[in-house]
């Protein structure tokens, strides 16, 4: 099947998430409820490789949980590849899409859709570890470096991983704390490549025709490294500018604000872009990024040169 290089997500109405249940309803043969961070995601199917995968991803929920929202997952020979989402009763339907990363990813961004207008609780498409009790997240546009520098950090003595795609955040008073989203992680084929720590995790893995394969990543780093949540202290800024000569610079709240939004807050499947939630986000991240001291890191350089300014002379490790 040909899938194209990212996806476009249609808003549909209660009656047309209601005609496409009755459409795709008895082809499901799997069910299966994740839970990601308090809320009830149910996915229901009929290809076993996504049902095994979100299995592996996500920490399951009682069967006798009512769902908050809900993923469909079907291939249909008659339509092209669509991603349609219905904001009212958090449905997302996802046809002839055959990339788990964007499966999970949805799963992610509908609970966080239920969790951003309910529960004052934001999610952020980033990574984010421990160092010694103070959490620092690395937040970026796809393809400029977030997950290898986050287990590039990983390697290192005293660091521990919350997450390293996707985590959710909530404002306490003066603290900003950080949680997991996941249970397992979603690696790419060519991580040992940088750091050969991750060579046993590889040859485990089972990887798709994407290069990707989710992975308990405690077969190589131990239980100990892996943490529920930690306290932010630290944000961590990536982009990829070959023109720009500076490897990394301290910004503002009000620089960190406008770079974030400038590039879609970094995430590419947020599921409804309108005025109101755009003002939901944009009022979150100027909230992060005046309560956190925050880097901005060029990759366009050696990854050896960017990640000794992250490692060093920002982290100071």
């Amino acid at each position: 099947m040909f899938l194209s290089s990212k996806y476009e997500v249609k808003l549909v109405s209660i009656e047309e998430r209601n005609r496409l249940m009755e459409k795709y309803g008895d082809r499901l043969l799997y069910e299966e409820r994740a839970d990601i961070y308090g809320c009830c995601i149910k996915l229901l199917t009929d290809v076993k490789y996504v049902k095994e995968r979100w299995e592996e991803s996500f920490y399951p929920m009682s069967a006798h949980v009512r769902s908050h929202g809900r993923l469909i997952v079907t291939n249909d020979e008659n339509e092209g590849q669509s991603v349609l989402y219905d904001p009212l009763s958090k449905t997302a339907f996802l046809i002839n899409i055959d990339y788990y990363g964007w499966v999970k990813s949805i799963a992610l961004s509908v609970a966080s859709d239920i969790l951003e207008d309910n529960h004052g609780i934001n999610s952020v498409h980033g990574a984010c570890v421990d160092i010694e009790g103070k959490g620092v997240c690395l937040i970026a546009p796809s393809g400029t470096g977030k997950i290898t520098h986050t287990y590039g950090l990983l390697r290192l003595k005293g660091i521990r991983v919350v997450s390293d795609d996707w985590f959710f955040v909530r404002l306490m008073e003066a603290q900003v704390v950080a949680f997991a989203s996941e249970k397992n992680f979603y690696i790419q084929a060519d991580i040992a490549e940088n750091w050969g720590e991750y060579q046993k995790l590889v040859e485990k893995a089972e990887f798709d025709s994407k290069g990707r394969a989710v992975v308990n990543v405690r077969w190589v780093v131990g239980k100990g490294k892996i943490l529920p949540m930690t306290t932010l202290k630290k944000a961590i800024l990536l982009k990829r500018d070959p023109e720009d000569k500076l490897v990394f610079n301290q910004l503002s709240a009000e620089e960190a604000s406008r770079y974030i939004e400038a590039v879609d807050f970094c995430n590419p499947h947020m599921l409804v872009k309108d005025e109101r939630k755009t003002n939901l986000r944009r009022n979150f991240f100027k909230k992060l990024f005046s309560s956190l001291e925050t880097y901005i890191v060029n990759t366009a350089t050696p990854i050896s040169q960017s990640h000794k300014a992250i490692k060093e002379e920002i982290l100071g490790l």
